[in-house]
């Protein structure tokens, strides 16, 4: 009884939020499937993509690749503020001490800000991709705002088979092993066997980078959003 993701997406677009919504990409290994939908439905549709200065060379080849690809024409760019980065991380090494404060500034209040103009968003969030997602319903509110997750329910599977039924591009960093891409130093291969997001800040006990989690809604209110 689940609405396909494409139905979420049109509903959404198109009843729900008509004009108030936007999609957050990060280009990473799972992106092409969220954005090849989308660009079915609406390819003016806004797409956030957080730019934290310290993202793969193929990650920014690749999301220009996909966005011309499927036609987009509205990539929002969202950079840290300039201000905040020199305060906290004049050295840019942050993440060698603190993933988290690192992760503040370079996406969670970036991303705050990219998201105020509007009442939702979409993300390509799965449950399969780590334990930490295994319960991610579809709608989620985040103060007064929905997080739209379409893919929620896919599988490894799901994600496998249109992919190549839409003979969609891959990251070409999945090749080597990255089954999850964020910032080049928080990255790395994933080993067999182990969750998707297993190579995001490893060894260390954090898998998600906050702007999912409470630190987004915080950055909202803190904005007086």
């Amino acid at each position: 009884g689940h609405l396909k993701p494409l139905e979420i997406i049109e509903r959404s677009a198109r009843e729900f939020f008509r004009g108030e919504i936007a999609a957050v990409s990060s280009f990473g290994a799972d992106s092409a499937v969220l954005l090849h939908m989308i660009a079915k439905i609406d390819r003016t549709l806004p797409v956030i993509f957080l730019d934290t200065g310290k993202h793969f060379e193929e990650t920014l080849g690749y999301r220009d690749a996909l966005v011309a690809d499927f036609g987009l024409t509205d990539i929002r760019v969202i950079t840290p503020d300039e201000a905040a980065l020199e305060r906290i991380d004049p050295t840019g090494n942050l993440n060698e001490t603190d993933t988290d404060a690192c992760c503040d500034v370079r996406k969670v209040e970036p991303l705050a800000r990219g998201v105020e103009p509007f009442r939702a968003w979409f993300t390509g969030r799965k449950r399969f991709q780590a334990t930490t997602r295994a319960s991610l319903p579809v709608f989620e509110a985040v103060g007064s705002r929905m997080r739209i997750n379409p893919l929620a329910h896919w599988t490894t599977a799901d994600q496998a088979n249109y992919m190549r039924k839409h003979q969609l591009r891959e990251n070409p960093l999945v090749a080597y092993g990255y089954l999850s891409i964020g910032c080049f130093p928080c990255t790395q291969p994933v080993q067999p066997g182990d969750d998707a997001r297993s190579g995001r800040w490893a060894g260390h006990a954090k898998t998600e980078c906050g702007i999912h989690l409470s630190g987004l809604e915080k950055s909202l209110t803190d904005a007086s959003l």
